[in-house]
């Protein structure tokens, strides 16, 4: 089974990366951009089978590692 984590900023923090992406995208005369945000993506290749249990351990993954959740948040999608 794969998992998929998306891990991005919380709204409220600032993110310099999103912005100077935002600034380019103008630059590059990209018009209509308001905002950007940048994250990250882990990709998981997980030996347990059952759901509810990989989702369990790839949380706890994020919570001890993957994300700083201070200042992150993360969604988990599980893909046969």
């Amino acid at each position: 089974m794969k998992a998929r984590v998306t891990i991005m900023l919380k709204q409220g923090v600032l993110d310099p990366q999103g912005k100077a992406i935002e600034h380019a995208l103008t630059a590059l005369d990209f018009d209509g951009v308001n905002e950007a945000r940048q994250g990250k993506i882990i990709e998981l290749e997980l030996t347990e089978t059952d759901q509810a249990k990989a989702t369990a351990q790839v949380t706890d993954m994020c919570e001890k590692l993957l994300a700083n959740t201070v200042i992150e948040r993360y969604d988990i999608e599980l893909m046969d």
